[in-house]
């Protein structure tokens, strides 16, 4: 699942997320299975938040396909926990990979201009890869 819309104006997961859904995320990408009222208390340590907050930001990202639930038990002693879908590593190589590709697909030229512009400041190990990728690119 992508993102549907990207905030250029921010930097890193909140050009994804909103700020409170990154700090979600990042808490259930770290422990993997939290309910609602474990999230919270996590969070509520950090800085305070209501649980009601917190509570609408997991279920919206249920509902975006970014967590799963998980119910046990029943009556009173039912349980939800929520879990991402991906790790976080994934999420980013997904995002990424469907903007590089957008991107590509819409200003093609352009795009790989400013990836060119770019190089003086990448890693060497990542140049490295860049002229290997480019050798078999030209052998096929």
């Amino acid at each position: 699942m992508t993102v549907k819309k990207i905030n250029m104006n921010e930097e890193g997961l909140n050009r994804f997320f909103g700020s409170l859904e990154v700090k979600v995320m990042n808490t259930l990408w770290e422990k993997e299975k939290l309910s609602i009222k474990q999230t919270h208390e996590i969070l509520n340590n950090e800085d305070p938040i209501s649980i009601n907050a917190v509570m609408t930001v997991m279920i919206r990202l249920s509902e975006k396909g970014h967590l799963r639930k998980e119910t046990t038990g029943g009556g009173r002693n039912r349980l939800t926990f929520f879990f991402p879908v991906q790790t976080k590593e994934q999420f980013i190589i997904e995002e990424t990979r469907a903007v590089t590709n957008g991107l590509i697909e819409d200003f093609g030229s352009l795009v790989v201009n400013h990836f060119l512009e770019r190089l003086d400041d990448a890693d060497p190990e990542l140049i490295e890869m860049l002229e290997k990728r480019i050798n078999e690119i030209k052998q096929k």
